[in-house]
Formats: C-alpha cells, sequence, structure tokens
C-alpha cells in the first residue's frame, strides 16, 4: 500500500494563509512580552494585558531569557503581527514599548503605576466578568488627545492602530462587550488607560421586572405573592435606584440580552475588570528600537546637533553594512582555503602531484613573455580508476583446466600425469604425483586394457 504523499513546507504554509478568513488577516495582532529583571507582578501585569489585547494577540506565547528582539520579529511576518509590546523591569523604573513591526516607529513610554486585574476585580462589589466578553475585539475609546503637537498625534495613532477598525455600517452590536480607554492629561503629560465590560440593560422597567425579565430567579421569601415583589420594586435598595439619563442609548439592533430591542431605549454600564495603567511618553524612535529620535520629553536638541546625530547613525549604519561585507568575504575565502585543502589531500592520498600543467604555463608564460611548446607542460592522461579486467581464463575460476589429449601409450609411458580430477591452481602451479602413486596407476590402467 502506498503511503501518504508529504506536501512540502511552503506549499502548506501558503494553504494555511489562504484558508484564513480575509477579517482575521487583515486585523493587527500583537505580541506582548516583558524583559529585564524577573518580577512576578510584572509577569502577571504581561498576562493582563494580552487579556486586553485578545483574541488577536499570542495568549499563551513562552519566551525565554535566551530570546532577543530579532527572534519575535522573525516570526512575526507569519503571525500577520503588527504591534509588540514590551515591559521593561530595571533597577530604577519600570518602561513600556510599543513597537509597530517590522521596521518602527518605536514609542518608549514611562509606567508610573499599575494595578493588576486581579487588585481591580477585588475591589469592586459587582463582579461583571464573563469569558464570551474576550471573544471579541474591544472598543477604543481615545480621549483628550486633539492637543498641539505630532507626537500626540503619533500616540494616538499607534493606539487605535493597535486595535481592529470599526466599520459602524456593518458592525454588529452585539459583539462589543469590551472598551479600552486611553485619557490624556496635558497638564500632567500623563495617559491613562482603564478596561472595561460593557452592560446594556433595558430602561423604563422596575426593577422587579428587569429581574424577571433577564431570567435571574427573585428572592420571594417575604412576599406573599408575585404582586408584592413588583409593587416594593423587588426590595431595591437606595444604590440600585435609576441611572443617569446621559447613558441611556436607542438601540438600532435587537441583542440577544433580554429585554434589549431595536428601537428602545436601553442604559450602558461600564464594570471596571483591569488592569489600570499610568503612562508618560518618553521617547519616540524613528527605527525598531534604534534610529534618529523623533521626540523626547527630557533632552531638546537644537538642528545642528540633531544634524551632528544624523551623521553618527549613518556612519554606524555604513561601518555595519561594511562588517557584514568583510564577514561574508571572509566566509567565502574560508570555505574556498577548507575545499582547497580537501582536494590537496586527496591528490596526495592517490599520490599525484600538485602541480597543475596550466598554472606551470601560466608561470612560464609571465616570467619568459612567451607561450610555451605544446609538448613542454603536456597533460598526461588521466589513469582510470577502474578495476583491470582478468584474462579469458581467470574470469571462472571454478571451471576445470581443459588438458591435451593424448594417445593412451603415450600416458602410460610418461613420467608425470596429470590428474584430471585434481582442481585448477590458480597460480599456475599444479599438483605433483609421487613416483609410487604413478606407477600403480600405470598398472591399473593396463589390466583394464586387457579386461
Amino acid at each position: 500500500m502506498g503511503g501518504k504523499k508529504k506536501v512540502h513546507p511552503k506549499t502548506r504554509t501558503a494553504a494555511f494563509k489562504a484558508s484564513e478568513p480575509s477579517e482575521i488577516v487583515e486585523a493587527p495582532h500583537s505580541f506582548v512580552i516583558h524583559r529585564g529583571l524577573a518580577c512576578p507582578y510584572i509577569m502577571d501585569l504581561t498576562l493582563d494585558f494580552r487579556r486586553i489585547m485578545e483574541p488577536f494577540t499570542a495568549s499563551n506565547l513562552r519566551e525565554k531569557r535566551m530570546n532577543r528582539i530579532k527572534d519575535f520579529v522573525s516570526l512575526s511576518s507569519f503571525f500577520h503581527v503588527s504591534h509588540m509590546g514590551i515591559f521593561n523591569k530595571a533597577s530604577t523604573q519600570l518602561s513600556f514599548k510599543v513597537v509597530r513591526l517590522p521596521r518602527g516607529p518605536s514609542l518608549t513610554f514611562k509606567v508610573h503605576q499599575f494595578t493588576l486585574a486581579r487588585d481591580v476585580i477585588s475591589l469592586s462589589k459587582k463582579q461583571m466578568i464573563d469569558n464570551d466578553h474576550f471573544k471579541h475585539a474591544p472598543l477604543v475609546i481615545m480621549n483628550n488627545f486633539s492637543g498641539d503637537g505630532k507626537h500626540l498625534k503619533l500616540m494616538a495613532t499607534t493606539f487605535q492602530n493597535m486595535f481592529p477598525s470599526i466599520n459602524l455600517a456593518t458592525v454588529n452590536i452585539g459583539t462589543i462587550r469590551r472598551c479600552v480607554l486611553f485619557s490624556y492629561n496635558p497638564d500632567t503629560k500623563l495617559v491613562e488607560m482603564r478596561h472595561y465590560s460593557v452592560q446594556v440593560v433595558p430602561v423604563g422597567l422596575k426593577r422587579a421586572v428587569q429581574k424577571i425579565v433577564k431570567g435571574t430567579v427573585p428572592n420571594l421569601g417575604k412576599c406573599k405573592e408575585v404582586v408584592d415583589f413588583v409593587i416594593k420594586d423587588g426590595y431595591a435598595s437606595e444604590s440600585e435606584a435609576e441611572d443617569d439619563e446621559q447613558s441611556h442609548v436607542v438601540l438600532a439592533q435587537t441583542l440577544k440580552t433580554r429585554g434589549n430591542l431595536e428601537d428602545n431605549k436601553s442604559s450602558i454600564k461600564l464594570h471596571e475588570i483591569g488592569p489600570r495603567l499610568t503612562l508618560q511618553l518618553i521617547k519616540i524612535e524613528e527605527g525598531l528600537l534604534t534610529g534618529e529620535v523623533l521626540y523626547h520629553d527630557h533632552v531638546v536638541k537644537t538642528e545642528d546637533e540633531k544634524e551632528i546625530l544624523r551623521k553618527l547613525v549613518e556612519k554606524k549604519r555604513k561601518q555595519k553594512e561594511q562588517r557584514k561585507k568583510e564577514q561574508a568575504e571572509n566566509r567565502a575565502r574560508n570555505l574556498k582555503l577548507k575545499k582547497d585543502e580537501k582536494w590537496a589531500a586527496k591528490r596526495a592520498a592517490e599520490g599525484r602531484t600538485d602541480s597543475d600543467p596550466e598554472d606551470d604555463a601560466e608561470y612560464y608564460k609571465e616570467e619568459v613573455g612567451e607561450e610555451p611548446d605544446e609538448e613542454l607542460f603536456k597533460m598526461e592522461a588521466k589513469s582510470s580508476r577502474k578495476r583491470p579486467s582478468l584474462g579469458g581464463g581467470m574470469k571462472y575460476k571454478n571451471k576445470r583446466a581443459k588438458l591435451d589429449t593424448k594417445d593412451e601409450d603415450d600416458e602410460s609411458d610418461s613420467h608425470v600425469q596429470y590428474d584430471r580430477k585434481d582442481k585448477f591452481d590458480p597460480q599456475g602451479q599444479e599438483k605433483q604425483i609421487r613416483p609410487q602413486e604413478q606407477e600403480s596407476q600405470v598398472r591399473s590402467q593396463k589390466q583394464a586394457r586387457q579386461v
């Protein structure tokens, strides 16, 4: 039975990419890693930030100390990764870098404060966590990024491009279950990041009726009838009073949750699920963590200093290219030397001289200035490595040697008799018969003829 035909890896990869939906391929993907000093809180913060970036991120990405940034960059094209977030823990501070792959720019933020998701959830009275909320990308809300300065526009564009865009004409409102808020304070130059879970509640119904509509089983222990529960509004406390009218919206679509119908009013509620981050933009670089500094919050340079830095960067780039070129030439030269040494050792093992007639001819031409004669450096015919053919009689070693047929009388008179049964000796030496054995053989042959 024939085995299963193997598929070339490139063909398999192309088929895998072609099978992916276009919305998944075009969506921005991300890697979130941590570098620097080991700290359990930074590792938990990295996992929480991956939770924000779901579903278009590597949630179970395993990283080791031996891994470098270029290792993740080399894999980015295959997994459609467009952004990479790096938490770097130093001895004095914690920084967060957002890199646009594969060629930059790179934004460096200083993390002033952070709160893990588990701490935020533990402080909330009503926890709204559902794994289904993380099956779709969150809604990005940008606040107060309209100030002067190109760095603000670049920062806002970077935050927006980290998440997939939303088409208002075709979006399904039911898929918007989370939102991420980036709020910029121009006085302190800090960016506050918050992560919320979105809940839609119908408006115009009493608390008791809302509980019944949502499918939650009410506590009727204090009521004799259901009417008492509805009249007393489900024993709602003051903290459960009607929310602000500014949160009321008219739904354009019917949602799966009960009571949220099309063209009816509903209230939008946000429940913080963490983590929290307080960031400050420090530096913007042109390339991938290297290159010209486009913006720096602490250091301000003049145009002359910027020009000197550009020349220095260009000089380093040229030196790097020169080193790569020299390394390639050295590698090729070393390979050629190894090949020549191997060939010389092979020629020495075969007992051949290392001198080449063509090289001798060129040397003669350079020294004498004339073309050498044709027979002076004539190349010898290469000896064949085939085994020499055996002679006609040596082809079949086990074949018996043919003996000349003579008259039987001559055999009796001969002093030396060859036995036909004796085997042929390849070295041309035949077995000799002793004189006593020869006389007995002649006597037995005579008796046979007389009979």
